[in-house]
């Protein structure tokens, strides 16, 4: 009995001393994390917890800047930043990254997922990683998933209640294949447009409506510029956190460890805030005038139907072991999370 606690005493000792250890391998740096998301947003508060977890863990040695709010640029120019080593992190939707890797796009099709045990499941499992280790030949490392939350649609136009009432309307898409073909099914007319410029899309009416989480629809204020907001839950999204492979390979091993588990010890924190936050947005939202309405399970099946040949049809362009994987990892996932 001595002896073991004699030595469970030596490896409290030694994790004590873990970290400190790690903090004299790390330099003095300055870590530039831009995002879209305004400060109020749970991708901010990711980025703050993030941030405090590092400097802790480096003895304030590794200072994260934040940039919300599109600061840096929109999707694409940050991501350009990153690949360029200017900017060290960003925290995007994994839609934008359909460009480099399009097989990003599996995590967009429609109506794939039904809880967020589902979409964890997925991110975190064999799938996730398989998506992530094709990106540092692209410039790019990521250090794992955060929340964005279930997409829905609004507009200035009408309740979406069924497929139909998509029908003719103009709704702002995230650059991407499968976004703008599955509203094509749906007899919309889908508009690429980058973030950034969407509120002054809704407002002059450029555009009738979007379809975004309901947090980022109460943080970027559209039920200023929309009336409608409906729950489609079309999509699940997530955020992916990103480090520029040229600042990554800059780092000494000690340094690379305490952001991997910085990003990681942050996850849980920012998808419980996010979700908390999706929740509240959906009464807030009401209370700013925005009418709300849900869609029937029955509604979302049928519109899974029509949603369909468009996924087989995108599925048929990507790597085949990567499909077959989603499509095991789905089957597995909605047996363990009905």
């Amino acid at each position: 009995m001595t002896t073991t606690l004699r030595t469970l005493a030596v490896f409290c000792a030694a994790l004590a001393l873990a970290s400190p250890l790690l903090a004299q391998n790390s330099q003095e740096r300055v870590i530039r994390f831009g995002h879209l998301n305004n400060a109020d947003h749970p991708v901010s508060f990711g980025v703050k917890r993030f941030a405090e977890l590092l400097a802790a863990k480096s003895g304030g040695k590794l200072k994260v800047q934040e940039f919300p709010a599109s600061q840096l640029g929109n999707e694409m120019q940050q991501q350009s930043a990153l690949q360029g080593g200017v900017q060290q992190m960003s925290a995007p939707a994994t839609t934008s990254l359909a460009g480099i890797v399009k097989e990003f796009g599996l995590v967009d099709f429609p109506f794939a997922l039904a809880s967020f045990a589902q979409a964890d499941a997925l991110l975190d499992g064999p799938l996730g990683q398989a998506l992530i280790a094709k990106l540092p030949e692209k410039g790019l490392v990521a250090l794992g998933y955060w929340d964005l939350g279930f997409r829905n649609v609004t507009n200035s136009k009408r309740p979406i209640t069924k497929a139909e009432d998509l029908d003719g309307l103009k709704i702002r898409v995230i650059p991407n294949p499968v976004f703008l073909e599955t509203f094509k099914a749906f007899k919309a007319n889908p508009v690429p447009m980058p973030f950034a410029e969407l509120y002054g899309a809704l407002e002059s009416k450029a555009v009738d409506g979007q379809e975004n989480p309901f947090s980022v629809i109460l943080s970027n204020k559209f039920f200023e510029v929309q009336k409608y907001v409906s729950a489609t839950n079309h999509v699940y999204a997530a955020n992916i956190v990103l480090v520029s492979k040229k600042f990554w390979d800059s780092l000494s091993p000690a340094e690379q460890k305490m952001m991997q588990d910085a990003a990681a010890e942050s996850r849980s924190y920012q998808r419980q805030v996010s979700r908390a936050a999706a929740q509240k947005s959906v009464g807030e939202l009401q209370k700013l005038g925005m009418s709300f309405n849900d869609i029937s399970p029955a509604e979302q099946a049928r519109m899974r139907k029509i949603a369909t040949p468009v996924t087989d049809r995108v599925a048929a362009t990507y790597d085949a072991a990567i499909v077959k994987l989603y499509t095991d990892e789905l089957a597995r996932i909605r047996k363990a999370a009905p």
